[in-house]
């Protein structure tokens, strides 16, 4: 069962924006097992130039699905970020049942919240080609310091050790141009 947080930045979540918002993203709650509550975390923007934004994120157990979208029309919006959730779940589960059977299982890699997924359609298997790879000594470093860092090196994010906790830690250039912090646990 999906449960829903909505909310409204520069607009009004009207009676008929939650049901819809319910009614599509709720679409999705039948590749998720009987008895698992699921959180989606609606977020509805309107900016001055009357472009409406939506994002949802969706955590589960072991992986977090988002998706947003940006137009002139909100529902439009909504309608194209509940599609790109399903592609989302879809691609990760068939990836995930191609792999051999003495791998992860799908249910840990998931959580055991996802249903198993009707592999009678065929589904288009993205290729994953790492075609680079670095080694990085961790320096512990405050996230001052792994800003600056990674501004010197012209990177959109960085990895460091924090000095305080010894955690490694991601800091990133965010789209609207200001810096975002990932701490591990």
């Amino acid at each position: 069962m999906i449960k829903f947080n909505i909310r409204g930045e520069n607009v009004e979540v009207t009676d008929a924006i939650r049901a819809y918002v319910e009614d599509k993203i709720g679409k999705l709650d039948k590749y998720f097992n009987d008895g698992h509550e699921v959180t989606a975390y609606v977020n509805l923007k309107v900016y001055t130039e009357k472009r409406a934004k939506v994002e949802v994120t969706l955590p589960a157990k072991n992986v977090t699905l988002r998706a947003e979208d940006t137009s002139q029309d909100m529902y439009s919006s909504i309608d194209f970020v509940e599609e790109k959730l399903e592609r989302q779940i879809r691609k990760y589960k068939t990836r995930m049942n191609r792999k051999p059977r003495n791998a992860v299982p799908t249910g840990q890699v998931f959580g055991d919240e996802f249903a198993p997924l009707d592999t009678t359609d065929e589904v288009a298997e993205d290729h994953v080609d790492i075609v680079r790879t670095k080694h990085v000594a961790l320096k512990p470093m405050d996230a001052e310091e792994a800003v600056l860092q990674m501004d010197m090196l012209g990177h959109d994010f960085y990895v460091f050790t924090d000095a305080d906790s010894n955690g490694t830690h991601v800091v990133y250039r965010r789209t609207d141009g200001r810096y975002g912090l990932i701490e591990t646990e």
